[in-house]
């Protein structure tokens, strides 16, 4: 198992790690709108989910991987009626290579997020 830990990223709030790897899976922590220069949320829900997405492809990078090669991610929400914002801004990610996905509403999100969503990748080969 390989531990990683990316300086692209936001620090952790909490007692864990930005992935690990295991016989070449990526599995991310669930990674919301921090600024990683500032580690503070940004802004409105568009940004939050900007945002959560360059963090968790700067996890993926760091890992030796990319959207392309992800497996599945799942999206929790603050508001489920944000969900049709969510795709328009997905789309833009992951080059018509989408990967399964579950999305659901959550009662909160650390630090009062809007957005938080963690990945399933392969490493590239």
């Amino acid at each position: 198992m390989r531990r990683i830990i990316s300086d692209q990223a936001p620090d952790a709030i909490g007692p864990y790690i930005h992935a690990t790897e295991s016989n070449g899976i990526i599995f991310t922590s669930g990674q919301i709108g921090l600024n990683p220069q500032t580690n503070k949320l940004v802004d409105g829900f568009e940004n939050q989910t900007n945002q959560t997405l360059a963090n968790l492809q700067n996890v993926l990078k760091t890992a030796n991987s990319d959207f392309d090669h992800v497996l599945k991610t799942t999206i929790y929400l603050a508001d489920i009626n944000d969900f049709s914002k969510i795709n328009d801004i997905y789309k833009n990610y992951f080059n018509d290579s989408y990967p399964a996905r579950t999305a659901f509403e959550v009662a909160n999100l650390p630090i009062g997020a809007l957005i938080e969503i963690e990945a399933i990748a392969e490493v590239k080969k």
